[in-house]
Order: C-alpha cells, then structure tokens, then sequence
C-alpha cells in the first residue's frame, strides 16, 4: 500500500502534463508568437444554414493561438452563445468594424444586422466545448471545439 501511495505522490510532484506549443522558438512573443498560430475557424451565421462548415469537432492545441472568425449575412437576428468555450479560452481581443475590444469575458455575441468578428484567443483548458445558436436544436446550429 505504502508503494501505491510513493507512486500517486511521484505523480503529483511531477506536475500537470503540458501541451507541446505547435513551435520550438517563440522568442519574445511567447503564446502569441506567429509560429504558434493555428488555422482560423469560420462560423456562418445565416438563418437555415450550417454554423460550421467543416467536418467533425474542430481540434484545437491547448497553449496555441487561434482566430474564429463570425461572419453574419443579415438574413435575421441570431447570436452565438457558449459560455462554456469561452471560459475555456484566454481572450486576446475581440474585432468589430476595426474596433478591438478586449474583454474579461463574454457569454455570447450577437448580430443584429450583417458584419463579421473576429476572435483570437489562446486555447487553454482540454475538453469538450460547443458554441451554438441559442433556441436551435439541430446539429447544424452548433460546432464543436475538443481543445487537447
């Protein structure tokens, strides 16, 4: 028993295992450096069509940066709410018409008229998040983000 509790402790003393960053070198940049950039992510926000276009959960690198770029066509009011990606995530800035908001949090966005947003975060805490159109109940309303 006694060995059981050295190995569990060992465990510990050896800390949360860490994310490899997508690059070596940062350099003074750190987290933000462009080697440590993911791919973008599209959403859609149109009324009867697809969030995400793409296939599957979108897979993200926990520690790597990242931009989600929301663009809505104005076909009606919808928003994108996930409150559980967004706490997930650390928050660099949020663009709209060329103003930068940088925010402590948000719960959703939404859009009244047509427009894009972009997000750019950095992703940190793995799992399983899904950022949907509030009220929809159909898999095409939503998208799936597995940060690992």
């Amino acid at each position: 028993m006694r060995k059981l509790y050295l190995a569990a402790f060992a465990a510990l003393m050896a800390g949360p295992a860490a994310a490899a960053p997508l690059c070596d070198n940062m350099g003074f940049a750190g987290v933000l450096a462009s080697c440590n950039r993911g791919e973008p992510v599209e959403l859609e926000l149109s009324s009867g069509k697809p969030l995400y276009a793409g296939e599957g959960p979108v897979a993200l690198q926990s520690g790597a940066y990242y931009e989600i770029y929301i663009t809505a066509d104005g076909t009606a009011e919808l928003a994108v709410s996930g409150p559980g990606f967004f706490r997930a995530i650390w928050m660099n800035e949020i663009v709209i018409n060329d103003i930068e908001i940088r925010p402590m949090a948000i719960d959703s966005l939404e859009f009244d008229a047509g427009g894009t947003a972009r997000l750019s975060f950095v992703a940190i805490k793995p799992g399983s998040y899904t950022l949907s159109i509030p009220g929809s109940t159909g898999e095409a309303q939503s998208v799936t983000f597995q940060i690992q």
